[in-house]
């Protein structure tokens, strides 16, 4: 073989194995049925669909590109706790009543860029904080129960910046300030703050102790995941536990919460998700029919204002107010979950900042949980 006949056919090879490596395995197609856009959307494509498609995939070596605009993008391996991928996630950009087309090819993908981080602290009496590029929560631990600054509920943490801040804030231990990124000067004490759920029976809340247990299923990039269990406690002379899932997306105002209550008996359970009221008046928004509640809170001096929300899916929901808080009531039974979203919005990051776009942004919501995002696999 001639010098001009090897180089010829290392070419040919190469060409090959570069065309190869750009020819789809498999292509997904995401539509949106509504009249809404969803834009920054984390979209769960199952793992299996992709495998039955795709079955010589590596997980170390595929890309992600959009197939309109040839763009790559990044992804996360969702494994929800087990030892297998569960699910591939992907943030994507679909216009109303539009589709956006998405292939695997085999290659190095492209380096992605954290926007969920959630973690236990054990360095702050055993707080679980989590968060990503819009909005931070944290949850109280045990060893908090004995102090004087005890709370319960969910808290909520304004951020004006779209980085992670949690273990630089924590680092500082100066997060009630504003230096540029955010604060946290949301109140909860011994009330569900922002979202929480509890047992409500004979017109009591039965708050239980703070979470004992954690465990992360997933951390990012595009999504955090992580379970809280509570030992059990007594809710009117029934000794009750409950674990709680959270969910937190890139882009996304609101936790997806999967609660489980276990109890000895088949009687449902009432409980009620909360959200606390200020002493001056505030704007409420109260949609029983749709199951959205919504708080503006009123102005805290030069810290801002803080909207919150509550979204149980589902059938009609009672809704009232008590002397602390907004409550949605509902029912649940032993080992039967069930499924809520809770968040915040915080005007001083100048995205959400009047009462009209909070509750526009959890009417929406709403209306995308009704009108999920479809996914196929070809």
């Amino acid at each position: 073989m001639n010098k001009t006949s090897f180089f010829l056919l290392m070419f040919c090879g190469l060409s090959a194995l570069a065309a190869a490596q750009t020819v789809s395995k498999a292509t997904i197609t995401i539509s949106n049925s509504s009249k809404l856009q969803r834009p920054g959307a984390v979209v769960a494509i199952k793992w299996a669909d992709i495998t039955a498609k795709y079955p010589g995939i590596d997980t170390a070596n595929f890309k992600v590109t959009d197939l309109t605009t040839k763009e790559e993008l990044s992804f996360q391996l969702e494994y929800l706790g087990q030892k297998t991928v569960q699910n591939l996630l992907v943030q994507v950009n679909v216009a109303a009543s539009g589709i956006v087309k998405l292939s695997l090819v085999p290659g190095k993908p492209v380096a992605p860029v954290k926007k969920t981080y959630a973690r236990f602290v054990p360095e702050r009496f055993d707080d679980f904080a989590w968060e990503n590029d819009k909005v931070a929560f944290r949850m109280y631990g045990k060893a908090l129960e004995t102090r004087k600054d005890n709370a319960f509920g969910t808290d909520v943490w304004g951020k004006r910046t779209t980085k992670l801040v949690i273990n630089n804030w924590y680092k500082s231990g100066d997060y009630h300030t504003d230096h540029g990124e955010g604060m946290d000067y949301y109140s909860v004490g011994l009330t569900l703050g922002a979202g929480d759920i509890a047992p409500f029976v004979k017109d009591s809340i039965y708050f239980s102790k703070n979470y004992h247990h954690w465990k992360v299923l997933d951390n990012g990039p595009l999504r955090s995941t992580f379970q809280l269990g509570y030992d059990d406690w007594n809710v009117a002379g029934k000794a009750v536990k409950v674990t709680k899932t959270i969910s937190l997306d890139a882009g996304s105002r609101l936790n997806r919460v999967e609660v489980s209550y276990t109890y000895a008996g088949e009687e449902a359970l009432p409980v009620v998700i909360g959200i606390v009221k200020r002493k001056e008046p505030g704007t409420v928004l109260m949609n029983e029919l749709q199951g959205v509640m919504g708080y503006w809170e009123p102005k805290h001096g030069a810290d801002g204002i803080t909207g919150v929300g509550t979204i149980v899916p589902g059938d009609a929901l009672v809704m009232n107010t008590d002397r602390m808080h907004l409550l949605s009531h509902t029912a649940i039974k032993s080992g039967q979950p069930i499924v809520y979203y809770n968040g915040a919005a915080w005007d001083k990051a100048n995205e959400v900042t009047s009462a009209t776009v909070w509750f526009d942004y959890l009417n929406n919501y709403k209306q995308k949980l009704l009108q999920p995002l479809v996914v196929s696999v070809q």
